[in-house]
């Protein structure tokens, strides 16, 4: 059956119109999903206060920053319990937690799983560092380490090195797991050599 001019243009017309709804409604939702996940708030600067938290740990204690004053505070975040590159980072600090404790620092993991993950995580990997639960996100958020890809909320590898008086004092953003722990106990030589730049009560331990 041929069709008429005058029908083949309107159904091109309908065709057209049907195109463009779809599209309108697909940019629609793109922008609606990119309204519900803003970008993360930038960290707090080097210099700065550490934001305070108490979070629940792997053994059913809860921990505050507060706990950790007077010593250097090594606090991490990281995305996920049992994942290939955060159970190599947390090897990394764990293989190196004798150092850390004859400077007179602590480790401290935080990621957005349950207390009774990192348990899980802590004794399969052999980790005896207090990993703490931020299952509402809001201490990832304080420290500008919250981020969303797709449906997954999770924390960003990010580190911040924080002085016995509580103050940020490095920070690494972004950090690659491997070795990440060397880097951190070269920084703090180096921070513990100039600690009274940021506090006079304070400096290595020996």
């Amino acid at each position: 059956m041929t069709m008429s001019p005058k029908s083949f243009a309107r159904r091109a017309a309908t065709f057209s119109a049907l195109c463009a709804a779809l599209l309108l409604f697909a940019f629609a939702v793109v922008r609606a999903d990119d309204q519900s996940a803003p970008a993360p708030a930038a960290p707090p600067a080097e210099g700065t206060k550490a934001p305070e938290f108490t979070l629940p740990s792997q053994d059913g204690t809860n921990i505050s920053l507060h706990d950790f004053r007077g010593k250097w505070v090594v606090l991490y975040f990281y995305p996920k319990d049992f994942t290939g590159g955060c159970t190599a980072e947390a090897h990394s600090f764990q293989t190196d937690i004798d150092q850390y404790a004859k400077i007179n620092a602590v480790v401290v993991g935080v990621s957005v799983d349950t207390a009774d993950s990192h348990k899980e995580f802590c004794a399969k990997e052999g980790l005896d560092f207090k990993l703490l639960a931020d299952t509402e996100h809001e201490v990832s958020a304080k420290y500008g380490s919250l981020v969303t890809t797709g449906t997954f909320i999770h924390a960003a590898r990010n580190t911040f090195i924080i002085n016995p008086s509580g103050v940020i004092v490095k920070e690494f953003i972004a950090v690659s797991p491997t070795g990440h722990s060397q880097q951190v106990l070269a920084a703090l030589a180096d921070l513990q050599k100039t600690a009274s730049i940021y506090d006079p009560l304070f400096s290595r331990v020996e």
